[in-house]
């Protein structure tokens, strides 16, 4: 869909006191200024991401309660279960927590349900079926469990104490838990609402690390030093698309570092068979070759594979169990594409569908049915596509499991819960949701989905945006000026990458590479007759034909590395 431009115009007094104080180019301070950080002390602390600017961790409400009741576990001998989601962020929050109670002897085990058999959350059966027989005493739960309240009373019968930490959507009464730590609390005064999973539990084993430092139980064995955990809640971070500023922007970033130089045995296997050089490994990496790896666990068998690989120190079984995730991905990726053209058909014979304001479908068109593990990445896909919410529900015995995923102007939890009078269960977040439903209930839910989105949406927020951060034309494009924008990574949500904008561009040369990528060789019209760069332009429609001459592109720069060398390269976004 073609997307509406908007050129940036920052403060000129704001970029110019940027500049001169800390010694960059206006372009580097603009999109400083461009991502709202509009003072230089800011601009510092951004520049220079470090753990110890970390908030307090015992700013979340019932932190001191767990680590408490986590002390009595640890000094008694009881056993403790971790319960992770089965995504990228709850593998990788697993292995943080089992990691430290390992580093400390405690007698630790963890438990991931199966995405398909089990569901999300803790559900009484594990308590009954699993934590009763092998006499666990506390749950710790990770990226889940902020709506287990029937799961957590049963757990309670049965003598056994619950802790939860998650960062989804919560509302009040909450769970009788021993403690919920989620910054979402709407009496937690944290100010961390935009952690990750993985994030809440590390300021849990921060909090417990210094309440153990408090307890002199660090007098007969070394205090851990914490950076090693960073490389799984960058992860973790990077992979459930929170945004990448403040404490995120500090994880990712140490963690980058600890996964460049001194990897753990499974993330340097990953990085390996997913074509990574760990010197470069990038915030991108690891959201579109290293997190869809891991992910692919959960999605296509069993996430547990995941946390075995992120907890193993045999670098054998590392690339052993890397590699079984690497062809589980290419499993996803074909299961996914299945998907995407069996709904792009009915679209295709069901036109007025594209008229409404959702994209909410259930599999009943569909020949064998959806694999309900990989709903997230097609929905996803649609709202690239079609800019707008999409819901798609997988139906099996009468009842239909959702995930949904919607655009930034669209709260997908707050539509949702709108129109939850229709169904079993949902949970999830602004930007993405699960859900359970009857069968019998998808369309009366398809139309209050609809009736919802035309109430409270207007036609402009469904105009996707392109944002210009600068005009730069390929006279000003030096290896200088790329290699100082790197000091703008780890990029992410709310940290894009910079955008800029060059008009009058013609391409000399035009092929097609992969399978829908243009690779050319570009000039613009009135810049040095020696300023010819190579260019791609990623996923484009094949049924346009290639253009010789561009009004105007948008663009990002880039290294190109092959064989030992680099040269510059131009990251088409849009003509």
């Amino acid at each position: 869909m073609k997307k509406k431009w908007h050129i940036h115009t920052p403060d000129r007094e704001s970029v110019k006191a940027i500049s001169s104080t800390l010694k960059c180019s206006p372009l580097t301070a603009s999109v400083l200024v461009n991502r709202k950080i509009n003072s230089v002390d800011c601009a510092k602390a951004f520049l220079n991401p470090s753990l110890k600017d970390l908030r307090p961790p015992f700013s979340f409400i019932d932190m001191d309660v767990a680590v408490r009741r986590i002390y009595k576990a640890i000094t008694s001998s009881e056993k403790i279960l971790i319960l992770g989601d089965y995504d990228a962020d709850g593998i990788t929050a697993t292995a943080v927590l089992v990691e430290f109670f390992n580093y400390i002897k405690s007698d630790v085990s963890y438990y991931i349900p199966h995405r398909i058999k089990e569901g999300y959350g803790l559900k009484p059966e594990h308590i009954t079926n699993y934590m009763v027989p092998d006499n666990v005493n506390l749950i710790i739960t990770v990226d889940c469990g902020s709506s287990n309240h029937k799961s957590v009373k049963i757990a309670q019968e049965a003598n056994i104490d619950v802790i939860i930490t998650d960062h989804h959507n919560i509302s009040p009464p909450f769970p009788e838990a021993v403690a919920v730590i989620n910054p979402k609390r709407t009496d937690c005064t944290s100010d961390l609402n935009d952690l990750a999973g993985v994030g809440v539990a590390f300021y849990l084993v921060i909090s417990l690390r210094k309440y153990l430092r408090d307890k002199n139980f660090w007098l007969h064995k070394s205090e851990p030093n914490l950076k090693n955990l960073c490389d799984l809640v960058a992860l973790g971070t990077v992979a459930d698309m929170v945004p990448l500023r403040d404490e995120n922007r500090i994880f990712v970033k140490t963690g980058l570092d600890v996964m460049g130089s001194t990897p753990r045995p499974g993330i340097d296997a990953l990085m390996k068979v997913s074509g990574v050089e760990k010197s470069e490994v990038s915030a991108g990496d690891i959201a579109f070759k290293l997190a869809p790896r891991l992910n692919a666990a959960g999605r296509i068998d069993h996430a547990k594979t995941a946390v075995e690989l992120l907890l193993t120190k045999d670098r054998r079984s590392a690339i052993r169990i890397a590699s079984l995730l690497h062809e589980m991905n290419e499993t996803r990726k074909g299961i996914e594409g299945e998907i995407i053209a069996e709904i792009e058909k009915f679209l295709k014979e069901n036109p007025e569908i594209l008229e409404q304001k959702a994209l909410v479908l259930s599999d009943s068109f569909s020949k064998n049915g959806w694999h309900e593990g990989v709903l997230g990445i097609v929905a996803s896909a649609f709202v690239k596509k079609y800019f707008r919410p999409v819901i798609l529900i997988s139906v099996k015995n009468g009842i239909g499991k959702g995930s949904g995923r919607s655009i930034p102007a669209v709260d997908l939890y707050n539509i949702i819960s709108e129109c939850s009078m229709d169904l079993e269960s949902f949970g999830g977040h602004k930007m993405a949701a699960g859900l359970t439903i009857k069968e019998n209930r998808i369309k009366p839910f398809q139309e209050k989905i609809k009736k919802t989105l035309c109430k409270i949406c207007k036609p402009e927020h469904f105009i996707p945006m392109l944002f210009i951060d600068y005009l730069l034309d390929f006279d000003n494009i030096s290896e200088k000026l790329i290699n100082e924008l790197k000091i703008l990574e780890p990029h992410g949500l709310s940290n894009e990458e910079p955008l800029f904008m060059a008009a009058d561009v013609r391409a000399f040369s035009s092929k097609i590479v992969g399978e829908k990528h243009r690779k050319m060789l570009l000039k613009q019209f009135g810049s040095n007759k020696d300023r010819l760069y190579n260019a791609i332009n990623f996923n484009i429609d094949l049924s346009k034909p290639s253009a010789e001459r561009f009004d105007q592109i948008a663009y990002k720069l880039q290294w190109n590395r092959w064989n030992g060398t680099k040269t510059v390269q131009l990251i088409v976004e849009e003509t």
